[in-house]
């Protein structure tokens, strides 16, 4: 068997677990309870909970005593929408393919919430951050998906999502019969931490610690709410995406590493066939997903109603994806936890929570937990690269929440840095790509230089580098950045995309036009190719027509249109060619469609009257007239030249 299938076998065999279920079977439709799924963002274990210091949490520790309390609850990556996709889908990112954030949850993949709406449920999601929007694919089976944030904003409190749900919960209640699906996810804690008083001035010295708190104090309303307005049998399960780095190992916030600050995350687990108590059998936050259709009456296996062990598994994909570091997975079974990432780091949580010894590669390891480990494939480089359909609000609204993806896939190879070494270099990379995006370009270049000091084949870093000297005009330096970058991956069709887009915006941009036409050749999706040279083409069929060189002219503004498609802008001039060349029924065509965005353009009225009278239409006269009439300086006199008029 090939790695490829083990693989895919594994990642088969992790989603659905082992072992026989011990859940008690599903009842009737009418004895399905209702569910409500909360989901805390940037959530640490030890933030949170009867176990937690220096923070006090009551309504969620009011929650763990009627609940089952996981103690080593893991998500399956440290970033929202791919943790969330796991919980949704009960796989792991090998298994949906949502790597990181801004990414699309297939539609091939089913959802919990289309399961559960096929079932019967009434569906509601309640989601505070832009990172969850719809448009990234998890709303699919919804009822309700209110993803509505203040204007201009890309989050918002927990207070006011709790406030929509709230209402939603007490709006046209339906019949006591329907059970309910509601998901409530809260984002207060996620960078940059600003709790609301009285917990700004509590927890002054720990404003992460006072977002938490601040949002326990919403999830208190939340649940007396569902007590309250929710008829019949009921369940509940609160669980974190990820957690935080605070300076853990380096990383003061998430996505880059796998150590307990950022993937061991808090997990409550409350209704039929849950006895409350804790549990400290290492769990993926991936088994949501059965755990919900277990409820549902839709199959038991897998729920977290069933106590069976399993190696756990999660990934942190973000710095191989856009810097080509080393890949990164992990794995924890029993009490021991395995990170590879070039190599084995080993920890016994048991003697060691802070993971500040490592046991190296030689640890003892179940066999079926260093088999999961090895064979966890990394995603392709095809997934590497960024997403092309993001517009400029979406890019904006993702940056402000700190996501700001790579600009190109990255160079892999075998000597790569591992992430954790790379650690002094975090905080640089968030700065360069925030000054990146926000378009502070001359502020960027430094930081960008410090990072391919410490990292010389970071592609990502050099062709930003190399944009942000094309963006302020600094022609010279912005080719020899280009050439370094072509030195780093000579077949990489993004260095060739960015330094056509470098030549686009200078008086070279015929150079353009070549390289853009083999990313389109080789990529005919990739927008930002194909926009660029519908403009470089169009541009080009201007000026032959000012050449008056008809043929090429039409060749390029032809090319154009075909690739602009109604983003076209050229069809009156593509009409004045179709007529020169005597393509009269082409030139109907183009002018009919410039005068559609421009009924009163007296030149459009003018070509159209000449092209109506050659093919004898109808209405002629009348096309006539109306270019007549609406005649500017220019046409009015081509008008009393024009012989076919006088017929």
């Amino acid at each position: 068997m090939t790695r490829l299938a083990i693989a895919l076998a594994l990642c088969a065999l992790c989603a659905c677990g082992r072992g026989g279920s011990t859940a008690a079977p599903p009842g009737s439709t009418a004895e399905r309870p209702s569910i409500l799924l909360v989901t805390l963002d940037t959530t640490r274990a030890d933030a949170i909970g009867p176990d937690a210091t220096g923070v006090e949490t009551p309504a969620f520790n009011a929650l763990a005593a009627r609940a089952r309390r996981y103690r080593q609850a893991y998500a399956a990556v440290p970033e929202t929408l791919p943790s969330h996709t796991s919980m949704m889908t009960g796989l792991y990112p090998a298994g949906h393919g949502v790597h990181e954030n801004a990414r699309y949850v297939s539609g091939a993949t089913p959802l919990a919430a289309e399961r559960l709406h096929q079932a019967g449920y009434r569906t509601s999601a309640f989601v505070s951050s832009f990172a969850l929007s719809r448009r990234f694919g998890l709303a699919r089976g919804f009822d309700v998906y209110d993803d509505t944030l203040p204007a201009g904003q890309s989050e918002r409190t927990s207070r006011a999502t709790v406030d929509a749900a709230i209402a939603d919960l007490g709006a046209a209640a339906p019949s006591a019969k329907t059970a309910r699906f509601v998901w409530v996810h809260l984002y207060d804690p996620h960078a940059p931490y600003d709790p609301p008083e009285p917990y700004r001035t509590r927890y002054k010295e720990h404003p992460y610690l006072g977002e938490v708190a601040a949002m326990d104090e919403q999830l208190g309303r939340l649940f007396k709410a569902w007590d309250e307005q929710v008829p019949g049998p009921r369940a509940f399960i609160v669980v974190a995406d990820h957690g935080e780095g605070l300076g853990d190992h380096g990383e003061r916030q998430h996505g880059y590493l796998l150590y307990q600050s950022t993937v061991h995350v808090p997990l409550l687990v409350a209704g039929p066939g849950v006895t409350p108590g804790t549990s400290d059998t290492p769990v993926s936050t991936r088994r949501v997903f059965y755990t919900l259709l277990d409820w549902a009456g839709l199959g038991a296996e897998h729920s977290l109603r069933d106590t069976a062990d399993e190696p756990v598994l999660a990934e942190a994909m973000k710095p191989f994806l856009e810097y080509g570091w080393q890949p990164q997975v992990m794995t924890v079974a029993g009490h021991h936890k395995a990170i590879l990432s070039g190599r084995v780091e080993t920890y016994d949580l048991q003697v060691d929570p802070s993971e500040s010894h490592d046991l190296g590669s030689g640890a003892a390891l179940p066999s079926g937990a260093r088999a999961a480990l090895e064979d966890y494939p990394a995603p392709s480089a095809a997934a590497a690269r960024a997403p092309e359909n993001l517009d400029e609000d979406a890019k904006r609204r993702l940056a402000a929440l700190g996501y700001v993806g790579a600009t190109a896939a990255p160079v892999v190879r075998r000597d790569a840095p591992r992430p954790v070494d790379m650690a002094p270099l975090f905080a640089d990379m968030e700065a360069a790509s925030g000054l990146f995006t926000a378009g502070a370009y001359a502020k960027a270049i430094p930081v960008l230089q410090k990072i391919l000091e410490r990292d010389p084949h970071n592609l990502d870093a050099q062709l930003r580098l190399a944009t942000c000297y094309s963006s302020l005009g600094r022609n010279d330096a912005a080719v020899d950045a280009f050439r370094k970058a072509a030195a780093m991956a000579p077949d990489s069709q993004d260095v060739r995309l960015y330094l056509a887009l470098h030549y686009a915006r200078t008086s070279e941009w015929a150079r353009a036009v070549p390289l853009l036409e083999q990313v389109v050749k080789e990529s005919p999706d990739r927008l930002t190719a194909v926009e660029a040279l519908g403009a470089l083409k169009a541009r080009e069929g201007l000026a032959a027509m000012e050449r008056g060189d008809t043929p090429s002219a039409l060749a390029d503004l032809e090319r154009a249109r075909q690739l602009q498609g109604a983003a076209f802008r050229n069809d009156l001039e593509l009409g004045v060619l179709y007529l020169d060349a005597r393509r009269f029924e082409e030139a109907r065509g183009a002018l009919d469609r410039a005068l559609a965005a421009k009924p009163d353009d007296p030149m459009a009225l003018f070509k159209r009257a000449q092209v109506s009278v050659v093919l004898r239409e109808p209405d002629s006269s009348a096309r006539v007239e109306a270019a007549r009439r609406k005649a500017d300086a220019t046409t009015r006199a081509l008008i009393e030249r024009e012989r076919l008029f006088r017929q």
